[in-house]
């Protein structure tokens, strides 16, 4: 199988520059006997920073960057002279990529918005100049500061993709051909499990020029909180989600028995997405007449908005359409 340019985990080494000495210069001059000390600063050492880019779209390009090292300050020089810090490390990242330490797990930061710059590994600070440590008991210090050391570790970076509308579902729900026929978003679809193989995102477009954006997820199955099939690899990326689509086909035997197999796993994978809102679409509802649509209904999860919809017709997409955007807005109301 061909490698994927979506990449939404990477493991790198990472090492902020270390400040520069400060100086224990004393001023030399013609004619001044005791100048005095007069060593300036050292710089301070780079640091590593990640910068949120909404034109990126996943982490493939830090995947052969692995060990990344941000310059040392230099050290201090008489005449109060500071040393130059050391160059800081950008690195632009994906909006919804989160830095965990490798050892500890823990998170370090994360970034969510365009432009916005959070601290991975700050370098060192430069040492002081021995001038800093005159005294009216010390008029000559021969001591000056050494620069602090730079930090080193390894991290993981995870990506997790931030939209507006997650859809979810078993594999072969319709999920790839709903996002086709309401974006401009061109995901593989085919007839069998696991055509999508990594996320899609598509821009939705709505009335008066409104958008929201819309994240097709791989097929859950039953198990999958413990790593079947494709496992938790994204099941994360349903964490940013606001509003979580279920999807289900017409033709499935117990719609209710799979939304609950569906909700059991998201509650085992993290009880926290249970708190997220929730609607249904049964997809593929060409093959229903109305008899039939309104035989399925009774028997739909109770306190669950929901819509029969065909992806291919377009049947009922401007009401499902109508009901995510009510959705994604009625706090705002």
């Amino acid at each position: 199988m061909a490698s994927s340019n979506f990449v939404d985990y990477v493991k790198i080494f990472a090492r902020s520059g270390s400040g520069g000495a400060g100086s224990r210069h004393f001023r030399k001059e013609k004619f001044i006997e005791f100048g005095g000390p007069d060593g300036g600063d050292g710089g301070n050492g780079g640091s590593i920073i990640l910068r949120g880019n909404s034109q990126y779209w996943t982490l493939i390009h830090l995947k052969y960057q692995r060990h990344i090292f941000a310059e040392n300050g230099e050290p201090g020089s008489g005449a109060r002279c500071t040393g130059k810090s050391g160059a800081n490390v950008i690195l632009d990242v994906p909006l919804g990529t989160v830095a965990r330490d490798a050892e500890s797990g823990e998170i370090v930061c994360e970034v969510t918005e365009d432009g916005q710059q959070a601290v991975l590994l700050a370098g060192g600070r430069g040492g002081w100049g021995n001038w800093h440590f005159k005294s009216a008991t010390n008029q000559a210090p021969r001591y000056a500061q050494p620069g602090e050391e730079g930090r080193e570790g390894w991290y993981i970076l995870e990506l997790k993709l931030l939209a507006d509308v997650g859809l979810v579902g078993f594999p072969n729900a319709g999920k790839s051909t709903l996002l086709a026929a309401v974006s401009a978003a061109k995901p593989k679809i085919a007839n069998y499990a696991f055509t999508t193989l990594e996320p899609n995102l598509g821009i939705v477009q709505y009335r008066d020029f409104k958008s929201f954006v819309m994240a097709d997820i791989p097929g859950i199955i039953e198990g999958a909180h413990e790593g079947k099939g494709l496992g938790t690899r994204f099941l994360r990326h349903i964490e940013r989600n606001s509003i979580l689509l279920f999807m289900i086909p017409a033709d499935t035997t117990d719609i209710r028995n799979e939304y609950r197999i569906l909700l059991n796993e998201l509650e085992q994978y993290n009880p926290e997405l249970m708190d997220k809102q929730r609607l249904l679409a049964i997809t593929k509802s060409d093959l229903l007449d109305e008899e039939l649509m309104e035989a399925l209904r009774a028997d739909l999860p109770a306190d669950l908005p929901s819509i029969f919809i065909s992806s291919v017709t377009g049947y009922h997409l401007a009401q499902l359409k109508d009901m995510l955007w009510e959705a994604l807005h009625q706090d705002s109301h």
